[in-house]
């Protein structure tokens, strides 16, 4: 069947319990969907074909067998290359883990291949998930598969989870695996007009992909739309004892609780989020969320989050700081890539292995981190920081006593021209203002598509919910989703 790459997690998934088709046609024509679009778009570092294929014919055997299948059951999907995969390389999209192959497998991945999923590859993404383009992958930057009406100049996917984003967009992966940070899959979600949910941190576990700011980060799931988000979330999320920041909690069951009748639902609108200068199709974008939420039932607050405006500054303290500690293992001496000059001394290696193997913005962030944490500025900046954040979670606990969920856009443009901002790292970094609030509290956000730009390029809508809510958030997105009616896909040119 031709149009098998078209289909998402619950299009796969039903066809494949029905007998449709087999897991084994699925895999087959997203692996050649792979091979045909990677080496244009650069969204996977590594395939795995014959994992997808083994995936798929073990899922096969099942059904033929009467077993009973997973949620995931013959969905191939990408995986980001910051997840551990057993026998399979992972880099961190970074040389100085290039050829690590672990010897294990993340809680994540692992109940993914258990739900029934198969893999086709590592996705690629801003090296050690620090970016916002993925330009900065020691790979190769991703390309979106989208284009300016007319243009051909190459747009970013988004960062850090580009490749996922990319690859999703792109048909060359039902499904992704994200980890967001400050926005890393929601921003990419609206760069490609695709949905992307970060759950309440410690929803899913953080054991075996590879850390960034350990505070912050979050796997989440990147779809076609909100109810394969909702049933991708629930494979991957659960209590996992090797993690100790791992919420031990049940996994709802956010699928079967999707409704968009949002009535008695209260939509809380920032103030401070309509700020001067606010693209033009992006406030638009925002003002037809709010009516779809109306015509949904939902009432719609005003409200404010007055220590929103240092959340960006706060958050390029606190996650510089957590990665200089993180990334402090990354030596030369245990794995990965070592740099041994002759006559070299140990803090020689350190240094040669170091400059080898980090990019510049990893060794930005290091830099700035230490600094923040160094005698004489760790009263100033890390724990000034920390206060903020204390009353950014604070903003938001007051307005989730008058509102169940809060909308904004995800982003404050659409996706900007590769190479745009490569030279000013405070535009890039701007880029994720929408989406680091929710991050520093640990909120359930997410992005759906909402529209297209005068460009023909996708915009993004980012809801946020209380602690634990996803299913509010997941309700009011498939509200947006039903009432803009968004099918718009990249034209295909690779």
């Amino acid at each position: 069947m031709s149009n098998l790459t078209d289909l998402g997690i619950a299009g796969i998934r039903d066809g494949v319990a029905s007998g449709e088709f087999t897991a084994t046609e699925v895999a087959t024509a997203f692996n050649a969907a792979v091979a045909q679009a990677n080496p244009v778009l650069n969204a996977y570092i590594l395939t795995t074909p014959d994992h997808a294929l083994a995936a798929a014919a073990k899922v096969d055997a099942a059904r033929a067998a009467g077993e009973t299948l997973g949620a995931m059951a013959g969905v191939p999907i990408g995986m980001k290359d910051l997840f551990a995969t057993q026998g399979v390389q992972t880099t961190a999209a970074s040389h100085i883990l290039e050829g690590f192959v672990p010897q294990y497998e993340s809680t994540v991945s692992q109940k993914l291949w258990d739900a029934g999923a198969g893999m086709l590859g590592k996705l690629n993404l801003d090296q050690f998930a620090m970016g916002s383009s993925n330009e900065s992958s020691a790979f190769g930057r991703v390309i979106s598969p989208w284009r300016a009406t007319g243009e051909t100049a190459p747009r970013t996917p988004g960062g850090s989870s580009g490749g996922s984003s990319a690859a999703v967009a792109a048909r060359i992966a039902a499904a992704a695996t994200g980890t967001d940070t400050g926005g890393s899959i929601r921003q990419p979600a609206a760069y490609t007009g695709i949905s992307g949910i970060k759950p309440t941190y410690g929803r899913c576990s953080r054991w075996g992909i590879v850390a960034y700011a350990s505070s912050l980060d979050q796997a989440g799931a990147m779809a076609h739309d909100v109810t394969d988000c909702a049933i991708m979330l629930g494979a991957m999320a659960g209590f996992d004892a090797k993690d100790s920041t791992s919420l031990d909690l049940p996994v709802p069951a956010w699928a079967a609780g999707l409704s968009d009748d949002l009535r008695g639902l209260k939509v809380g609108i920032p103030r401070e989020y309509r700020i001067d200068g606010l693209n033009a199709d992006v406030a638009k974008g925002w003002d037809d969320g709010i009516a779809w939420l109306k015509d949904a039932g939902a009432d719609i607050v005003d409200i404010s989050l007055p220590h929103t405006k240092y959340a960006l500054a706060a958050y390029y303290i606190i996650a510089p700081a957590e990665a200089s500690s993180n990334l402090a293992r990354y030596d030369g001496v245990r794995y990965g890539l070592r740099d041994l000059p002759d006559g070299a001394g140990l803090q020689d290696m350190y240094a040669a292995t170091r400059a080898a193997g980090f990019g510049a913005e990893v060794k930005r962030r290091i830099l700035i981190g230490t600094y923040v944490l160094s005698a004489g500025y760790y009263d100033a900046y890390y724990t000034q920081a920390q206060k903020v954040r204390a009353l950014i979670s604070r903003d938001f606990a007051q307005a989730f006593e008058q509102v169940d969920v809060i909308l904004t856009p995800t982003a404050p443009t659409s996706a900007f021209v590769l190479g745009a901002q490569s030279d000013d790292p405070l535009e890039m970094y701007l880029n994720d203002v929408f989406s680091v609030p929710a991050s520093l509290a640990g909120l359930p956000s997410m992005s759906v598509p909402c529209g297209l730009d005068r460009h023909g390029l996708p915009l993004g809508l980012h809801l946020a919910g209380r602690p634990f809510d996803e299913q509010g958030v997941l309700n009011a997105g498939l509200a947006i989703e039903r009432r803009a009616a968004f099918t718009a896909q990249p034209t295909k040119w690779w």
